[in-house]
């Protein structure tokens, strides 16, 4: 191995390094104690900054001019991409920039590479003018679509969360309103009792308090959370909820009932999915399962038919 070859292994070996860590800050879980303290004004608690280490700043940070040539400037606040950063957790200001420049880096990086290793592999004229054309290609398609494949993992990944807590958040605030409590004090203390459960809905409950503190009218901030989150059942709770405060019924009466909604959906949902093994392990069953019982069952059978024929002959 000559000294070019080792060059570009450190060479690849760095930039998928840094890209895998990247994405990896860029997808994480924030920490929902140090987001909430810092939105509530506490200066003391650690920044999500601080805990990131220095050299993934540094690359960010260098990387993110990188983000502008694909990210979108005018309007972008108001599109369907932002709305699917807030489901997805993203809040902070440098999270499009920096989507959108890992993006870049990919799309026009992994073919680079491609052709430099192919350079430097001496294979550039061993193959026809259709694959060089088309493995670049794929490889751009492929950087350019995986992070968008990893935000939407990730906006299902919360979501089911959302939806598998919310029916149990729901039956704490009713004990809690009718114990007394009122709405924003049911919900905050919902939101520590079910911080050890879901964290992500501990933390827009929290979000959802801070906004009612704040001064904002409790419909709109309802819609908010509604918007956050993109679950149909919240949104559903939401309206419920604005509903029950416009004409005046039992808020702890209709969460009751929104509770038991929610419970008897996620219920069918899981007999939904339950329902469907049957048909996906078919295939698996099909192709390899049954295949392989054949060669055990009947493999010893046709051999020793194989050798009577022989033996005859």
């Amino acid at each position: 191995m000559d000294i070019e070859q080792l060059i570009f292994l450190g060479l690849v070996f760095a930039v998928v390094t840094a890209s895998t860590a990247a994405a990896g800050w860029l997808i994480e879980r924030r920490r929902t104690r140090q987001r909430l303290d810092r939105l509530a004004g506490d200066t003391l608690a650690p920044r999500d900054d601080a805990a990131m280490p220095g050299w993934l700043r540094t690359l960010l940070r260098w990387i993110e001019p990188a983000g502008r040539l694909s990210t979108p400037e005018e309007g972008f606040e108001a599109s369907a991409l932002k709305r699917r950063f807030v489901q997805a957790g993203l809040r902070d200001a440098s999270a499009p920039r920096t989507f959108f420049a890992i993006k870049t880096v990919l799309t026009l990086g992994l073919p680079l590479l491609m052709l430099l290793a192919r350079h430097l592999s001496g294979g550039a004229g061993r193959q026809d003018g259709s694959l060089q054309l088309l493995v670049p290609l794929l490889l751009a398609a492929t950087g350019y679509y995986a992070p968008n494949l990893l935000l939407a993992r990730r906006i299902q990944q919360r979501q089911r969360e959302l939806f598998e807590a919310f029916p149990d958040a729901l039956d704490l605030m009713t004990v809690c309103v009718e114990a007394g409590l009122g709405i924003e004090a049911a919900m905050l203390r919902v939101a520590d009792d079910i911080a050890i459960k879901s964290p992500v809905l501990a933390e827009e409950m929290r979000l959802l308090n801070l906004e009612l503190r704040a001064g904002m009218d409790r419909p709109r901030a309802l819609r908010n959370l509604a918007f956050r989150t993109g679950v149909d059942e919240i949104d559903g709770f939401a309206t419920m909820m604005i509903q029950a405060e416009r004409f005046g019924t039992s808020i702890a009466a209709s969460l009751r009932i929104q509770s038991d909604l929610l419970r008897t959906r996620r219920r069918q949902r899981a007999e939904e999915a339950a329902a469907k093994i049957g048909l996906k392990l078919l295939f698996p069953l099909m192709f390899c399962i049954f295949p392989a019982l054949l060669v055990v069952l009947v493999g010893p059978a046709g051999l020793q038919l194989v050798r009577a024929l022989r033996s005859m002959g």
